[in-house]
């Protein structure tokens, strides 16, 4: 009995030995020591690591989290991985990262491998292997990502869409200056323009405006010759986002021709939810546009005075088309971005029943390349 009771002992230590060794194998942790070679006097300090590009991309949902204080050592043990690192200096106190209406970090903030984006953050960039082999030491720098006057971006650009028209081989385009500025509240990319008037982190109300090319020239159909140029315009108004849950932005906006040529109106509604892939931020959206009766009769009618045998008089009354397409955003270096999108525009019936229209659907994007200093 004692020789039983000596072997059962002998297994049940071996079994705790076993269970131990299986609980501290190795890449079970890993160790990040961070320094900051320019560390706030007081204050706290968070800690956060996430897993993913997707939710990297948006500076949301990390999967680790962990609070110091000035002063105090920058150790984290987690579980080994690859990890994007945010830290940033809580100046108000209240547990969060504070950011603009367009989600950008107000309080300093630093990046693993000091990587420092002038666009959506880019997993890849910032991307740590941490294992538990040794240590991963990462000296960083805290920054305030606008400064004191926003960030400015100078390129080129080109704006364009294919054309519904009957005869047309000419698709309506122009080559712009790409000026990028992003700031508190102001915000230019592009063909698009944005002051923020109101707004928190999850909502914001926007003065808005928007290049609207030109529908066509006359010269560039036999259908169309005499009915004068549709010629580009800027159309302003305001704008609403809201973020909704799983990071999806709900968009409304109503706008005003401004230099009045067409004396019309357009408001749309949209859907949109980024995505990071690689080096790229996607983001694809879903809409509905709408055109008043005087934009649709300025860019599809036929003035009596103008219609001819082929080409009747035609007023259409207001219009809505639906929309789906993708913005794009690709970080070629910290400098240099590529910017743009692309949709398609699916034409109400009041538009093709329109005797100078022979397609359904129209193509339209924008695209620049950009320095952001």
């Amino acid at each position: 009995m004692a020789s039983l009771r000596s072997v059962l002992r002998t297994a049940a230590l071996r079994g705790l030995v076993l269970l131990s060794a299986l609980i501290t194998l190795p890449g079970t942790a890993a160790e990040l020591d961070i320094e900051l070679t320019n560390p706030p006097a007081d204050g706290p300090l968070y800690v956060l690591l996430f897993e993913d590009a997707d939710t990297f991309g948006s500076l949301r949902t990390a999967q680790y989290r962990e609070r110091f204080v000035a002063g105090q050592p920058i150790r984290l043990s987690v579980p080994e991985g690859d990890y994007a690192v945010l830290l940033f200096v809580d100046e108000n106190g209240n547990g969060e990262l504070d950011r603009n209406f367009i989600g950008i970090p107000r309080e300093p903030i630093a990046l693993s491998n000091n990587y420092r984006p002038k666009g959506p953050p880019n997993f890849n960039r910032a991307r740590l292997t941490l294992s538990d082999d040794a240590p991963t030491q990462q000296t960083l720098s805290l920054s305030q990502i606008l400064g004191d006057t926003g960030q400015w971006g100078v390129g080129i650009g080109a704006v364009g869409q294919t054309s519904p028209y009957r005869g047309s081989t000419k698709q309506p385009g122009t080559v712009i200056p790409a000026i990028v500025y992003i700031g508190e509240k102001l915000q230019w990319t592009g063909p698009r323009i944005r002051y923020t008037l109101a707004g928190s982190t999850d909502w914001r109300l926007a003065l808005q405006g928007d290049l609207r090319l030109g529908a066509y020239e006359e010269q560039d159909s036999p259908f169309l010759a005499g009915l004068g140029d549709r010629d580009t315009t800027l159309m302003l108004g305001l704008a609403w986002t809201r973020e909704l849950p799983a990071g999806i932005d709900f968009t409304v906006s109503a706008s005003q021709d401004l230099f009045d040529r067409s004396g019309g109106q357009q408001a749309e509604l949209s859907l949109s939810r980024g995505f990071q892939w690689g080096n790229w931020r996607l983001s694809p959206f879903v809409g509905l546009n709408w055109l008043s009766a005087d934009l649709a009769d300025y860019e599809f009618g036929v003035p009596t005075e103008a219609a001819t045998a082929e080409r009747p008089a035609y007023q259409p009354s207001s219009a809505v088309n639906p929309e789906a397409g993708v913005t794009f955003f690709y970080e070629i270096t910290q400098g240099w971005q590529m910017v743009g999108n692309i949709g398609v525009e699916q034409l109400d019936d009041e538009l093709t029943d329109s005797p100078i229209v022979d397609e359904e659907r129209l193509m339209k994007g924008f695209v620049s390349l950009t320095y952001t200093f």
